[in-house]
């Protein structure tokens, strides 16, 4: 599939039925995830990770018929998806669905689980808090840029602390710093009238926006992902008692 056409896919789950639209403008997750339904490779998997008032996730194939206490959320089906962040049009909001993937420490390039993928419930937020997170995403944002920055020049900094160059170092760094502010000045870190309006009142997970791909939206069906949300759970924040896909349908 080549075009930008949204896809509909039906989720039955052994708590009821949820109906998510993949976007077509994240086409290599929308693709992939209609093909892994359509195999069936969803079928009988749990939802292994489900915290209150943050998200719900599923998708790991290690978790069908896993014991009970089993760790779970490392399975998958052996690749990866390139991320596609279409930020700011598609956010964290309540009911949003996006990839799971591997922390930043060892996948920098932020590439996106083959197979797993949550349900953002999250929460409301009053404008203090959005404001705070604002600056925060903007921090963060200056942060991945200077963190690139280093390691395109790592052997450059290597050199000169081999070296002991204090004061070259110290150029360096104050040199980076300011194409740091320079590139980030040029798209700021600042939340849309959209992102702000959603927060305020459906609520969602603003601190994840532009780090994880959002790729479809529940359309129906978020009651069950609010029973699912509050299902009782162990330490790994594992439902104690089994919740699963029963089965996807890809609309025609």
């Amino acid at each position: 599939m080549t075009d930008s056409t949204d896809i509909i896919v039906d989720i039955a789950t052994s708590m009821g039925d949820i109906k998510v639209r993949l976007y077509g403008d994240t086409p290599k997750h929308r693709d992939n995830f209609v093909k892994l339904a359509n195999e069936g490779f969803y079928d009988g998997v749990l939802f292994h990770r489900v915290i209150n008032e943050f998200m719900v996730q599923t998708g790991d194939p290690d978790s069908k018929n896993a014991a009970k206490g089993a760790q779970l959320g490392s399975g998958g089906p052996g690749y990866t998806i390139d991320a596609e962040f279409v930020y700011p049009k598609h956010f964290h909001k309540y009911g949003a669905l996006a990839a799971a993937r591997l922390g930043d420490d060892i996948n920098p390039e932020q590439k996106s689980s083959g197979s797993q993928f949550y349900i953002v419930t999250g929460k409301a937020y009053n404008q203090s808090q959005l404001k705070q997170m604002e600056q925060q995403l903007g921090m963060m944002q200056k942060q991945r840029i200077f963190d690139n920055l280093a390691s395109m020049n790592r052997d450059k900094i290597m050199e000169l602390r081999r070296n002991r160059d204090s004061v070259a170092l110290q150029n360096l760094q104050q040199e980076l710093l300011a194409i740091t502010e320079t590139e980030a000045a040029k798209n700021p870190a600042k939340l849309t009238d959209e992102q702000i309006k959603a927060y305020s009142t459906v609520g969602g997970t603003p601190h994840l926006d532009g780090t994880y791909t959002v790729f479809g939206e529940v359309i129906s069906g978020m009651d069950v992902v609010e029973k699912i949300q509050k299902a009782e759970t162990d330490r790994s924040d594992r439902p104690v008692d089994d919740i699963k896909i029963i089965k996807m349908t890809v609309e025609k």
